[in-house]
């Protein structure tokens, strides 16, 4: 992510949460926050996705993660969660964690799908509603299991078909009986915060 994506950015933030973050947050992520690493999803020139994490010590921590409600079950939330993975991978993280909403069910199998498991609740988390959080961490990302399961995911992701843009240049719905993966982010219908631990000087 750069300083110029962050219109788009914006964009997708203001479409997917019920409380987006100020306009100045990711700038102040991205111009002072070290522990702070954040992606775009590109389709041609347009931002159509992204996802951070912070990097604290051995962990990476995911902090948010949306897809343009348009371009939802296209299978960008599953590269994105690869592209974090490989990242916290490159910079030697031992376990990648984040907290989930339990009422998130589309949300937390695709995280089961990544290897992520429920090892914890934090109690009336989100402030919206006082939900709790689910904490899931992954095994250890150089494990033979992680390894495995990222390979196979990572190959399935490959060898889906192009996405078909329509004549007004956004993506062909699929077929009603073809629905699509939950992206990474929550499903078709929401997009999930998973964690809001870089959010805590602005809320």
């Amino acid at each position: 992510m750069k300083v110029e994506d962050l219109d788009a950015v914006h964009d997708i933030e203001r479409e997917s949460f019920a409380t987006p973050w100020p306009p100045h947050a990711y700038r102040q992520e991205l111009e002072t926050n070290r522990l702070a690493h954040y992606i775009v999803a590109r389709f041609g020139d347009r931002v159509v996705g992204y996802a951070g994490m912070w990097l604290l010590v051995d962990e990476a921590h995911v902090t948010t993660f949306a897809t343009s409600a348009r371009w939802r079950g296209h299978g960008i939330g599953e590269r994105l969660m690869l592209a974090l993975l490989d990242l916290a991978r490159s910079h030697r993280a031992n376990e990648a964690t984040l907290e989930v909403r339990p009422s998130s069910v589309a949300a937390r199998r695709l995280y089961e799908k990544y290897g992520f498991r429920e090892v914890g609740i934090r109690p009336r988390y989100y402030t919206d509603n006082n939900e709790d959080a689910l904490i899931m961490t992954t095994p250890a990302l150089t494990s033979r299991f992680m390894e495995t399961r990222l390979a196979s995911l990572r190959e399935a992701v490959a060898t889906r078909p192009d996405i078909e843009l329509g004549p007004d240049g956004e993506p062909i719905a699929l077929p009603a009986s073809e629905p699509p993966e939950p992206d990474a982010a929550g499903g078709r219908a929401a997009i999930l915060r998973p964690s809001r631990v870089s959010r805590r000087t602005w809320e």
